[in-house]
């Protein structure tokens, strides 16, 4: 019903309104996807970013911009930044850099994609460390009108007493100050199911990042594949539609898709128009 109305509105304001509304994005993006295009033309491909659709976004860095300079290249694209990036160090040693940024940015969201380990290993020291750094954090950030998620990467998942490390990291996580950005790709690639992880965690993964599997790619727990195992979404393995139909039930709001092959700037309109039709 919420659809026809919807569409008899469009229809209402005259085909230009209803075309423009066409061609949005159902989902944002993780600028990171054109981290190769950015460093030669920020404008350039900010403006690409605008031309595909795209009206949420979430950060990676500002290209040599100052932030000032960054959001008014936001703001001229009409496009909104939900989430931005955090190092691990800056969250044990800095978070007034990191507030200092977001409030610039005008996030609600700040996420940290890495913790730091040695290899390819993943050990208790290392999941303590994180959760003593993004409970502290999180507090902070949340006592200043943020959230804070730790974005999943795939080493967490290796094996720990009964279970994993992320068991032990969601279990000791403040929810109040911490929850999780899920990436549905480095969430199975190490063997997890994303749809049974999301209805495990309800409400513990308010942010997702979409990327698709090419078929046959062997999987691991490191945290580390050849970038050119992503592929458009829908043509992979992960069952993307199936995943963002539990999401919506498991209280994640906003989505990013996230493409980190040389590829990106051919299969990122591909998989938006997949979404159109998909979801």
């Amino acid at each position: 019903m919420m659809k026809k109305v919807i569409l008899s509105a469009l229809l209402a304001l005259g085909p230009v309104a209803a075309a423009t509304a066409q061609k949005t994005s159902p989902v944002g993006l993780q600028l990171y996807s054109f981290r190769q295009e950015f460093p030669k033309d920020v404008a350039g491909t900010m403006a690409r970013v605008k031309e595909m659709g795209f009206r949420e976004v979430e950060l990676a860095g500002t290209y040599g911009l100052s932030l000032t300079d960054f959001r008014k290249l936001l703001d001229k694209n009409g496009l909104k930044a939900v989430s931005t990036g955090a190092s691990f160090e800056d969250l044990e040693k800095n978070v007034p850099k990191i507030l200092e940024e977001a409030r610039a940015f005008g996030v609600k969201y700040v996420m940290c994609a890495w913790i730091p380990h040695q290899g390819d290993r993943f050990t208790i020291n290392d999941a303590q460390r994180a959760v003593d750094a993004f409970n502290t954090a999180g507090k902070l950030l949340r006592d200043n009108g943020f959230s804070f998620c730790y974005h999943i990467h795939g080493y967490e998942f290796q094996p720990y007493r009964n279970g994993t490390f992320f068991d032990y990291m969601i279990e000791n996580l403040d929810p109040k100050y911490v929850n999780f950005e899920m990436d549905v790709f480095w969430v199975r690639h190490p063997g997890q199911d994303p749809v049974a992880l999301l209805k495990k965690y309800p409400n513990r993964f308010p942010l997702m990042h979409l990327k698709d599997r090419r078929p046959g790619t062997p999987g691991n727990d490191t945290g580390h594949v050849d970038v050119e195992s992503n592929v458009t979404l829908g043509q992979g393995d992960l069952g993307i539609a199936e995943i963002m139909k539990q999401a919506r039930k498991s209280g994640v709001k906003h989505y990013f898709i996230e493409d980190e092959s040389s590829r990106a700037m051919q299969q990122v309109p591909e998989s938006v128009a997949f979404l159109r039709t998909a979801l």
